[in-house]
């Protein structure tokens, strides 16, 4: 009972609560993290985060590609390789590039959409936060 003789339920919280200016749950969190060109038919631009600055990118066709699951494309910095990437069409039919980065002296890999942006002259690498719900 509380103060005034009201009867208090106390019931355990199942997960953590968030507050009101928290994104609701599906909302997703995304983030340019590089700037490309196209020249030809290869990519060039660069890709910048807190932990990773790679000057010189270059998003090339894979010519080795054989299979319907290999890689389109193949990310490099110089003759270092540290991505690949796969063709790909959205929803609303438009062509994009997924790729996946990885290396040594990454932690995880980081996936992310190349898409033109609007005039088709230029092209976005957008990060988006993996859509799990580990213990949140």
């Amino acid at each position: 009972m509380d103060a005034v003789g009201r009867t208090v339920v106390s019931r355990p919280l199942s997960r953590p609560h968030r507050a009101a200016s928290d994104k609701p749950s599906g909302a997703h969190e995304h983030a340019t993290i590089g700037n490309f060109q196209l020249a030809g038919e290869e990519f060039n631009g660069e890709i910048v985060t807190l932990s990773l600055q790679a000057k010189k990118v270059r998003i090339v066709p894979d010519t080795r590609a054989s299979g319907e699951n290999a890689p389109s494309h193949r990310v490099l910095v110089d003759r270092v390789e540290f991505g690949a990437g796969w063709s790909k069409k959205s929803n609303e039919g438009r062509a994009y590039l997924g790729l996946k980065l990885d290396g040594p002296s990454f932690t995880a890999p980081i996936y992310a959409n190349l898409v033109a942006d609007e005039g088709g002259q230029s092209y976005s690498l957008i990060w988006s936060r993996p859509n799990h719900r580990n213990g949140d």
